[in-house]
């Protein structure tokens, strides 16, 4: 592989980062699988936010136990997961899940 598919490859892909309560996990895991995404990596978190502050300051009632989900994905199936993760799982309501990408290109190895 020369250099330049290399490039071209990396311009293609993006590291997605979910972060969701924990009873979401098995179902978003399939559904993440279902629409070919792979390289899928989890990794349990716990929440430190204030539930008083959050609850006064934006009426969110934050879940202490998290799952951070990171996987490979091609741009072009970007567009299709976000659709799915707010049509079946809400994520475009508040206190549902927080998903966002990064290009692959802008990570340091």
């Amino acid at each position: 592989m020369n250099n330049n598919t290399s490039v071209q490859i990396k311009e293609n892909l993006v590291f997605m980062t979910l972060i969701v309560g924990r009873k979401q996990q098995d179902s978003i895991l399939n559904a993440l699988q279902d629409s070919g995404i792979r390289l899928i990596n989890t990794i349990y978190g716990r929440g430190t936010a204030n539930a008083t502050y959050l609850q006064a300051a934006f009426g969110l009632v934050p879940e202490k136990h998290k799952v951070v989900i990171t996987c490979i994905s091609t741009c072009s199936k970007t567009d299709a997961v976000f659709k799915m993760l707010c049509e079946k799982f809400n994520f475009d309501k508040p206190n549902t899940g927080i998903a966002f990408t990064t290009p692959i290109d802008g990570l340091s190895f």
